[in-house]
């Protein structure tokens, strides 16, 4: 799993990047009730918005940590946005991209380098 400084996570399976937000971003927003995410077939561009979340305490912006093709979305966190606070690196993900440039990853963060970007 890679981490962007936005608080994002990547997780490849083969040629697909499945995304959502880490564990501590979900802590940090507090009880999210409603997340709007891309409609499959976008085109996202690494850095750019891709998805808002809603909680409790404020909206926010979530980014493409890389570039591609939405070719997937979760749509259980439609009816259940808590799934994001109970399972943010798992079952909480956002959404899949084929995406379109591999080398991209190199610029993301391993968890140990997460772990001290975000303090701790």
């Amino acid at each position: 799993m890679k981490f962007s400084k936005d608080h994002e996570w990547v997780k490849l399976e083969g040629d697909v990047a499945v995304i959502g937000i880490s564990h501590y971003a979900q802590g940090a927003l507090g009880d999210i009730v409603f997340v709007e995410l891309p409609v499959v077939g976008k085109i996202l561009a690494q850095g750019k918005e891709a998805a808002v979340v809603e909680s409790v305490k404020a909206a926010s912006d979530v980014y493409a940590p890389i570039s591609g093709e939405v070719i997937a979305v979760n749509e259980a966190l439609s009816s259940d946005p808590a799934l994001i606070n109970s399972s943010p690196e798992d079952k909480g993900w956002f959404f899949k991209l084929k995406f379109s440039n591999k080398a991209q990853l190199d610029g993301l963060m391993d968890a140990d380098a997460y772990k001290k970007h975000r303090g701790g």
